[in-house]
């Protein structure tokens, strides 16, 4: 193969010629053919010769490239094992580049970090996620509190929109909230759908996370916070008290009541117009009737 960029319509065709490989809806695949594109993310994510980078969904390996151009290692994560041997051959030539033919909501990140990246001085997640599941593995990376200084994605434009919503919005929910609890989200580039294969059928946009160095409130039972906050939208037209007396088993529902007369929150009130804090005080009042 010449030494063309993979991020081409020419390159992609050819590889995935070569290897007779079919693209598969199940995984999410689509891939980039914009070098420019691919460069921009990758600025965008403030990656140098000291980052550890970590990758889900290679594909064949573009975005890859240009990663390894700019990091100190890259390491990828790639579910699906037909995409092996093609990784294996696009990116012979970057030494720095090490891909992991796993699961990355089954694998274990914090060892793979403590073995692999521990001579980086700063680690990033950048990738262009397979959006059926960008919820889960954003969430489950969030939540095992990992040393990752910052994530610089691609995802569905509606799910970006959502992440970076404020209160009263359309797009504010309750993955907003949990997003914004570990992180402080941005979007920073929108992608036309013209710039892959194949065409999603939906819009596209990077957002940055910067992760914090402690959440944004501090709550009595972090676990407690996030069951109160998804049971504020369980219906999204209910108001906040028809909500939690369905989710709150464990409290009765003058408890509710009271908890929010005491906070000032009126039980009329619909989840989506709370701020993070207002759930936090909520939050609190309300484990104390558990």
């Amino acid at each position: 193969m010449d030494k063309k960029d993979i991020a081409t319509v020419s390159k992609t065709v050819e590889i995935l010629k070569k290897y007779d490989f079919h693209i598969k809806k199940a995984y999410g695949q689509n891939f980039l053919i914009d070098v420019n594109i691919l460069n921009k993310i990758v600025d965008h994510s403030d990656i140098d010769i000291n980052t550890g980078v970590i990758e889900i969904g290679p594909g064949i390996g573009s975005l890859t490239e240009q990663l390894a151009k700019r990091a100190k290692k890259v390491i990828a994560y790639e579910i699906d094992k037909s995409l092996i041997p093609i990784l294996a051959e696009t990116l012979q030539d970057y030494k720095n580049v090490k891909i992991i033919n796993e699961d990355i909501l089954q694998a274990d990140v914090k060892s793979m970090i403590n073995e692999e990246l521990q001579a980086c001085c700063d680690i990033a997640v950048v990738a262009n996620l397979p959006y059926y599941i960008t919820t889960p593995i954003i969430m489950n990376l969030l939540e095992q509190r990992l040393p990752i200084n910052r994530y610089c994605v691609m995802m569905q434009k509606e799910v970006a929109q959502r992440l970076c919503g404020g209160p009263s919005t359309k797009a504010y929910n309750s993955l907003t909230i949990a997003v914004q609890y570990y992180t402080i989200p941005k979007i920073v580039m929108n992608v036309p759908n013209s710039v892959f294969i194949p065409r999603p059928a939906v819009d596209s946009a990077v957002i940055k996370l910067l992760s914090r160095d402690e959440p944004i409130i501090n709550v009595l039972d972090e676990q407690f916070f996030f069951k109160v906050v998804r049971g504020s939208f369980i219906q999204r037209r209910k108001t906040i008290y028809n909500n939690l007396k369905q989710s709150l088993h464990e409290i009765n529902h003058e408890d509710i009541l009271m908890a929010l007369k005491k906070v000032n929150i009126p039980p009329v009130t619909r989840g989506e117009a709370l701020t993070i804090q207002q759930f936090a005080m909520l939050s609190d009042e309300l484990i104390k009737h558990t």
